[in-house]
């Protein structure tokens, strides 16, 4: 069975990381969104990110989605995947990019990173932009599902 990994940090999900999912199921039979704890410091908790994501994801049978805080080509090594998904929205994109593939092709050189781009639609989407806006209360419903939304607007009230 031919299986990909999309990882990310996902605080939060947005269109732009569910229309690259999405194009990477054409290409897999399997792929695994792995969400990673990560050093960054985020809105959402871990499990609140893994959970969101499973809710967006719960109705597609060839999706899973797990939790990871390990490096990524460990945890693609431990789940038996050989590539590596990776969302490319810009030129200003590729330099990180082409750190990150080709750090891990040193750390688990067997392991291949293939790039998809989001539709012109998501291109502009980034988790930054939606946080950005949700805080300030604008309309986001464009840029995530509603109840990514609704977990944005309840975190900026709670604080």
């Amino acid at each position: 069975m031919r299986k990909a990994i999309y990882a990310g940090t996902f605080d939060p999900i947005t269109y732009g990381h569910i229309d690259v999912i999405s194009r990477a199921t054409r290409i897999f039979e399997r792929v695994i969104v792995g969400v990673s704890a990560g050093p960054k410091n985020t809105l959402f908790t871990h499990e609140e990110r893994t959970q969101l994501v499973r809710a967006v994801f719960r109705r597609h049978r060839r999706i899973d989605v797990v939790g990871f805080s390990s490096l990524l080509v460990d945890f693609a090594s431990k789940t038996g995947v050989q590539t590596i998904i990776r969302g490319m929205r810009a030129v200003s994109d590729f330099d990180y990019e082409l750190q990150l593939t080709l750090m891990n092709r040193k750390l688990a050189p067997g392991i291949e990173t293939i790039f998809l781009m989001p539709s012109e639609r998501h291109i502009f989407v980034s988790s930054s932009l939606a946080k950005e806006i949700a805080a300030l209360n604008g309309d986001i419903s464009e840029l995530v599902p509603a109840l990514v939304a609704r977990a944005l607007k309840k975190k900026f009230r709670t604080g």
